[in-house]
């Protein structure tokens, strides 16, 4: 009899864990623009990578110091047709105003990546707003293009910064191919990194003064052209509209599983 008894209740408490998870999967699913449950909440994602099935793929590039090699990825970028995106703070853009306008001439789009590139989860949402619209000011002043695109100094966000953005209309993009290039590592190392981790809908991370970024560069393009992948700005990659953001945060077009 107590056998049956804990057999039972077993399979009670397997019936309600099976509820719970497929609520709880209701809930990440339907949250809205850039959500998921996490913590006992619900948490804004930003733009990790896209859910895509025709080998689109995005490279991007801060911009925060210094301008160095900025010209020689600019050719490079042409000589293999891809443009791309980069992600400017304020203070850079003041600093290198040509190069700003050279990279839009040359077809590029230019996101911004904050006034002052300071840690913007530990600001009020007062500060977080003016480190996103005076960049923004500071752009579209300089290009005469509108800003779409905000990726957060340092890949740090919470849910009020990934509010303040959206409430501003700015798409916060994150990326799931890190090159570390920053950290110096040879070239042959940033390309095995990028070229093995690379897959349709990726957003790769860059900076324009790597040290050894734009020697890397044609060998990364080279080998994912030759892969069968297509460089797009990150604005062609994403959707625009009814999507949703899942756990991993790959974003996904709402008539998409």
């Amino acid at each position: 009899m107590l056998v049956k008894k804990l057999n039972k209740m077993i399979v009670v408490l397997t019936l309600v864990v099976i509820t719970a998870f497929i609520s709880l999967s209701s809930l990440v699913y339907h949250a809205g623009v850039a959500s998921v449950y996490f913590g006992g909440s619900v948490k804004k994602l930003p733009i990790y990578s896209v859910q895509r099935d025709d080998n689109k793929i995005s490279i991007s590039f801060d911009c925060a110091y210094g301008a160095d090699y900025t010209l020689s990825l600019l050719d490079i970028l042409d000589e293999y047709n891809v443009k791309c995106t980069f992600f400017c703070v304020e203070f850079w853009v003041d600093k290198f105003p040509e190069m700003v306008k050279e990279i839009v001439k040359r077809g590029h789009e230019i996101g911004t990546h904050s006034k002052t590139h300071p840690k913007m989860s530990t600001l009020s949402e007062e500060k977080m707003k003016e480190e996103l619209s005076s960049s923004i000011s500071a752009i579209e002043k300089l290009t005469e293009k509108k800003v779409e695109l905000f990726r957060a100094p340092f890949g740090d966000y919470n849910d009020k910064l990934i509010s303040v953005s959206e409430n501003l209309g700015l798409y916060t993009i994150q990326w799931d191919v890190d090159s570390i290039d920053w950290k110096d590592i040879s070239s042959d190392a940033i390309v095995k990194r990028v070229v093995s981790k690379t897959k349709s809908g990726s957003i790769i991370l860059c900076h324009n003064n790597g040290k050894n970024t734009a020697k890397a560069l044609p060998y990364v393009l080279s080998n994912l052209i030759e892969k069968g992948y297509k460089f797009v700005k990150i604005s062609e990659l994403i959707y625009k509209e009814n999507y949703k953001i899942n756990s991993f945060g790959v974003q996904i077009k709402n008539d998409q599983r």
